[in-house]
C-alpha cells in the first residue's frame, strides 16, 4: 500500500526532535573532521540546525536527510580546513584531502549515506562520487588500494561518533534545545562565541588589586639600596672600613696540631718503618733468596796460620842483631 504525501509530512516537534536527535552525533563528528576544529564543527552543526527547522514542516521526512547533510557542508565555517589537524591513529590523510573528496568520504563514513543518497547530498552524478572517493580512500605508496588503513579509519571514526566527550554532548544537547525553542543558539552556549559563565562582583576588584600590588613589588626592586621611600632623608653613602687584620693560621694551631698536619707525619710518626724502608732493596734480595732454598755460606773459623817456609839468612841475622841490643841496654 503506497503511502500518500500527506501521511510523510511531519507530525509536529517531537519528529523533528527525534531527527534532530539522531543526527547530533554523526553532525558533530562529520562537522570537526570536516573543519578540523571541534568548535568550528560544533557552531557549524547548530547554524544548520537553525537553518533547518524552518524547512522541516514544507519537506517530506524522507528527504530530511538529503537537506540536512547538504545544508551542513553548505556552512561557510566548513568550507576551509582550518590548521588544528583532528588526530587520527591510522591516518591523518583527511587534511591533506580537498574540500570535496573529504566531504565525499565523511558523507559515506560518518553519516552512513549510501553512495547515491551521498551524490544526491553533494549534487553530482554518481561516477563523479565514486571518483571523488576513490581519490579519498587510503592507498599505498605504489597507488594500491590500503583496505587495512581504511577499516581503521572507519573504526575510529565511528568510535569518536560513540564516545564524545560529556561537555560536549551537553552543549549540543543545548543548542538543540535552543533550535527547537526557536531561540538564538548562542543563548545555549553551543559555539565558541556563547557567552562565558557570570562571576562573582568580588572577583575583578580582587585581581586588580593583585595586578597593582604586583606593580608596585616590582618598583620597589629598582630603588636604590639604602633609600628611604618617605622623601625624609635621602641616599646614604656605602661607607668602606678595612678589615682588622687576622693573626697567622699557624698560631691558630697547637703543636700537636701542626705535627699531625705536616706533610711527612708518617715518617715523623713511624720512626722504625721508616729505617725498615732504607733496607727494603737488601731485604727483597734476602727474601728472595731464600724463597729459592740458597743458604747463605757461612765463615771459617779463625785459626792461625801456620808458616811451613824456613826464615831467610836476612831475617835471622836481624833478628839477633835486635836480640843483642836488647841484652847490651843498661
Amino acid at each position: 500500500m503506497s503511502v500518500s504525501p500527506a501521511s510523510s509530512r511531519p507530525s509536529g516537534p517531537p519528529a523533528l526532535s527525534a531527527f534532530l536527535r539522531g543526527v547530533e552525533r554523526r553532525g558533530a563528528v562529520l562537522a570537526e573532521l570536516q573543519a578540523g576544529d571541534a568548535h568550528a564543527g560544533d557552531a557549524a552543526l547548530a547554524d544548520a540546525m537553525r537553518q533547518f527547522r524552518p524547512e522541516a514542516g514544507s519537506l517530506p521526512m524522507a528527504d530530511w536527510p538529503r537537506r540536512f547533510w547538504a545544508l551542513l557542508l553548505a556552512q561557510p565555517r566548513l568550507a576551509h580546513r582550518t590548521a588544528v589537524a583532528v588526530a587520527i591513529e591510522a591516518t591523518d590523510r583527511l587534511g591533506e584531502l580537498g574540500s570535496g573528496p573529504r566531504a565525499a568520504l565523511l558523507l559515506r563514513v560518518a553519516a552512513g549515506l549510501s553512495e547515491e543518497e551521498a551524490a544526491d547530498v553533494l549534487g553530482v552524478s554518481l561516477a563523479s562520487y565514486r571518483l571523488a572517493l576513490q581519490r579519498a580512500l587510503p592507498h599505498h605508496a605504489d597507488g594500491r588500494a590500503d583496505p587495512l588503513a581504511w577499516q581503521q579509519l572507519r573504526e575510529q571514526i565511528h568510535r569518536r561518533i560513540k564516545t564524545l566527550p560529556p561537555d560536549r554532548l551537553v552543549r549540543l544537547s543545548s543548542a538543540r534545545e535552543a533550535v527547537l525553542r526557536g531561540g538564538d543558539v548562542a543563548e545555549s552556549g553551543a559555539g565558541p562565541d556563547a557567552s562565558p559563565a557570570s562571576r562573582p562582583r568580588w572577583l575583578m576588584p580582587l585581581l586588580w588589586g593583585l595586578l597593582a600590588l604586583c606593580v608596585l613589588a616590582l618598583a620597589a626592586t629598582f630603588l636604590p639600596l639604602g633609600s628611604r621611600v618617605d622623601g625624609v632623608g635621602g641616599n646614604r653613602r656605602v661607607e668602606i672600613e678595612p678589615l682588622p687584620e687576622a693573626a697567622s693560621p699557624a698560631a691558630t694551631y697547637g703543636e700537636e696540631a701542626a705535627m699531625v698536619m705536616h706533610r711527612d707525619f708518617a715518617l715523623i710518626a713511624d720512626p722504625h718503618g721508616e729505617a725498615a724502608a732504607q733496607d727494603m732493596e737488601f731485604n727483597s734480595w734476602l727474601a728472595a733468596q731464600q724463597a729459592a732454598g740458597v743458604t747463605a755460606p757461612t765463615p771459617p773459623p779463625d785459626v792461625p796460620v801456620q808458616e811451613d817456609v824456613a826464615p831467610s839468612p836476612v831475617a835471622q841475622g836481624i833478628a839477633a842483631e835486635t836480640q843483642a841490643e836488647t841484652e847490651d841496654a843498661p
